[in-house]
């Protein structure tokens, strides 16, 4: 028989026996053990020693790894602040909590990676979505396009951001990056007449990704607000 996935840690109470930790205790000392190794690093005896606890007391609360590493996640989501969508402009908003997003992810490299597979159900992720639910909802998106609106600002800041995780992971020396860079951009010069376009228009020494980071956030938000647009004039008669 296929084995049976437990419920998620939110689906559960917790139900505390030993009163010396808790499930934010777990959490945060999750947190920093997951930052030091990632998650690759992670154990639930590696976990156990950073709360100068027996492995089975961290049962009492969690029935096991997969329950701390949601709750790991939703204690780094609590790192991005709230805004008051009444008192914002919505465009102010997203990109707020889209750049906070993207810096919580590089101060917790192994963010990315776990919430492409985790459910994300937690309090503080939970007020951080609806925050954003409800400003494109103020905005005027509604049904399939506001669900569209908020996948792909999602997906760009998760995606964007694993990329630059991985490639700052790899190129750690500023100069070996510019000499990587240089060479690409001589490899595709040479070869100018198989990919003209690549040739006039990539920049491959361009290593500024908080510029480029945010000029494709422009490019999203600028498609969201010219669809806004018709919904926004009066119709005619």
């Amino acid at each position: 028989m296929p084995r049976r996935e437990l419920p998620a840690v939110w689906f559960t109470e917790e139900r505390p026996r030993k009163p010396r930790l808790s499930r934010e205790r777990i959490a945060r000392a999750a947190v920093d053990l997951l930052d030091a190794e990632g998650v690759t690093g992670f154990s639930m005896r590696r976990l156990a020693a950073r709360l100068d606890a027996g492995v089975m007391s961290a049962y009492e609360y969690v029935r096991g790894k997969e329950d701390v590493l949601d709750l790991a996640m939703d204690q780094v989501f609590a790192e991005i602040e709230l805004d008051d969508p009444a008192a914002t402009p919505w465009r102010r908003i997203l990109t707020r909590q889209l750049h906070q997003s993207r810096q919580v992810m590089k101060r917790h490299p192994w963010l990315p990676s776990l919430m492409a597979v985790r459910p994300l159900l937690g309090p503080h992720f939970l007020a951080r979505s609806e925050l954003f639910y409800a400003t494109l909802e103020r905005a005027g998106l509604s049904g399939p396009e506001l669900l569209a609106a908020v996948g792909t600002l999602t997906y760009y800041v998760q995606g964007y951001t694993a990329a630059e995780i991985t490639w700052r992971g790899s190129v750690r020396d500023s100069a070996e990056e510019s000499e990587l860079r240089r060479q690409a951009q001589d490899y595709l010069a040479r070869r100018a007449d198989l990919y003209p376009a690549l040739t006039r228009h990539a920049q491959l020494t361009d290593a500024d990704f908080d510029g480029q980071f945010q000029r494709g956030l422009d490019l999203i938000l600028d498609g969201i607000e010219a669809r806004l647009r018709p919904l926004r004039e009066p119709r005619d008669g």
